[in-house]
């Protein structure tokens, strides 16, 4: 049985008090998990009891003195459209009650009141209030879906990978056809923040920021936000909204420092338009944020027009960095130490001013220190204090020196440290929480932040491994537990749902239909048969 909180809350309405007081006696109302919350005996004292009790059902007259029923209903439809209207009518009021029917009324009755008919009626509105609910479960299901879908496809484009998702038809016209640009958030020296936090913290105080940032984005009427990396959410603009920049980021910094105490800086992007170029946004606005190194507190940050304005286009050493990139993969520091000396003799021939040539090398550390920390392998080290060290070297031959000592450390302590963690590893780790934890109301942002990983990366990597979605994966875990119980014990099929984690046996009787194409009991049955046939 529905608890109190959960209980169906029905209105009566009739200016008739002994009717009321029939309606209130004569209809089993516990037995339908239903409760009369409120009585009124006009249309006015009704109105305002809905706006109080917020109820599931109003079964009312349809002629009283004042607001008649139908008044009513419109009145009140137009705040509770799924709110459920029965009608009792006379003999003489069947025009009326056909009005009340074209105008959305559940079902009518004739007076006098037959109670075993009511009780029917009221029977049917209980079955069309929970159909009505697992609709809604169902719409917010693929709701959340559809959002984590986004997700991943925008991780997808950011980080460089292929999906299916990417070819989808309905991708074909979205908001970001249209000229848009990127905010970065990131929470300052969340390195030192990561290290003093327990992973219980850490989860509380990512949840809370992600919760503040999409409070205040539903309000902004921004085009998307969702966390990437940890420490780091990203914010979709229009560009219409490109001139308030300054305000919308130091309302951002402000927002996370009085709800957390937490110090949070902000780079924007160069307007983009297409999807596409998520990649290349997020480059320019992460660029940005560069210059928070060198700034006494948080601050917003713009990129600017090109990498760097004495930067001829394109001159960057996009293929140095992904070399040196590749060999911190490896973990090859000869081969490391040889493409710092290439860098030096690339700055050397391009002739880049000092401002110009600590821009690149500021920008390519944080690229590379970025992949020790996606690789896991980073100890303690501060980045902050390398860029430190970088700005204040006094020729380009020392700017190298520097960044050849950090990589030779970095690499020769990642590779003493234990071997990073495979994608199968990682996802096995999931796996095994999710099957001691089954029987709990799982969320996806509980089993991701076990794996460390961001919900979009971790739903791209779990389906990669598994061949499954977490969700479906979780069902088939919850299914296998309970044909086990079903098959070796007596357990009644009602007493099986919560024991896997589900707390409706319904619905859960509707997922192992479809999963096993038969009911929890003849699922049973069928297995008792096998087993008496091998015996």
């Amino acid at each position: 049985m529905r608890d109190r909180e959960s209980q169906y809350r029905v209105i009566l309405v009739d200016d008739e008090p002994m009717i009321l007081r029939s309606l209130k006696v004569a209809i089993p109302w516990e037995e339908l998990s239903m409760e009369v919350v409120g009585e009124a005996r006009s249309g006015e004292a009704a109105l305002a009891l809905v706006r109080e009790m917020q109820p599931h059902i109003m079964i009312s007259d349809i002629r009283m003195p004042g607001m008649d029923g139908i008044s009513l209903m419109k009145e009140v439809m137009m705040e509770h459209p799924q709110l459920i209207f029965i009608f009792i009518s006379g003999y003489g009021e069947f025009e009326y009650a056909r009005e009340a029917l074209r105008e959305g009324a559940f079902d009518y009755l004739l007076k006098p009141i037959d109670h075993d008919e009511l009780t029917e009626t009221v029977r049917k509105a209980q079955v069309s209030l929970q159909k009505q609910a697992e609709n809604d479960k169902l719409m917010n299901s693929i709701q959340t879906l559809s959002l984590l879908a986004r997700e991943r496809m925008f991780t997808e484009l950011i980080e460089g990978s292929r999906s299916p998702l990417l070819d989808m038809q309905w991708l074909s016209h979205n908001e970001l056809d249209q000229c848009w640009y990127m905010a970065v958030l990131q929470l300052d020296q969340y390195e030192k923040l990561e290290r003093k936090w327990s992973r219980d913290e850490k989860r509380l105080w990512l949840f809370a920021i992600r919760n503040i940032l999409e409070e205040w984005f539903e309000q902004s009427g921004g085009l998307t936000v969702f966390p990437f990396r940890s420490g780091e959410w990203l914010l979709l603009f229009p560009e219409g909204y490109k001139e308030h920049q300054e305000k919308l980021g130091q309302e951002l910094i402000s927002l996370i420092k009085r709800n957390t105490k937490l110090s949070a800086s902000i780079g924007f992007s160069r307007t983009m338009a297409g999807m596409e170029r998520l990649g290349e946004a997020y480059e320019t606005a992460v660029g940005a944020l560069y210059q928070r190194f060198y700034a006494d507190s948080e601050g917003v940050y713009w990129a600017a027009p090109s990498r760097d304005s004495t930067i001829e286009h394109g001159s960057y050493p996009k293929q140095l960095e992904a070399d040196m990139l590749e060999s911190i993969r490896t973990l090859d520091r000869e081969r490391m130490m040889h493409l710092a000396d290439e860098l030096k003799v690339y700055l050397e021939h391009h002739g880049f001013q000092r401002h110009a040539a600590e821009r690149i090398l500021v920008e390519l550390s944080v690229v590379l220190f970025r992949q020790f920390r996606h690789m896991k392998t980073g100890g303690d080290w501060s980045l902050e204090g390398h860029l430190q060290d970088i700005h204040v070297a006094g020729t380009l031959k020392d700017m190298i020196v520097v960044l050849k000592l950090a990589l030779e450390r970095w690499i020769q302590e990642s590779m003493t440290r234990p071997a990073k963690e495979d994608v199968h590893s990682v996802i096995h780790k999931a796996q095994v929480y999710i099957d001691e934890h089954y029987q709990k109301d799982l969320a996806i942002e509980e089993v991701s932040e076990i794996t460390e990983l961001s919900i979009s990366h971790f739903c791209m990597l779990f389906k990669q491994v598994t061949g499954y979605t977490f969700v479906e994966y979780l069902t088939h875990c919850r299914i296998e537990k309970a044909k086990m119980i079903l098959k070796n014990s007596q357990v009644k099929v009602y007493q099986v749902a919560p024991l896997i984690g589900y707390q409706d046996p319904r619905y859960f009787t509707q997922v192992f239909k479809k999963i096993t194409g038969q009911t929890p009991s003849e699922y049973r049955e069928s297995a008792s048969g096998i087993d008496t046939i091998k015996k």
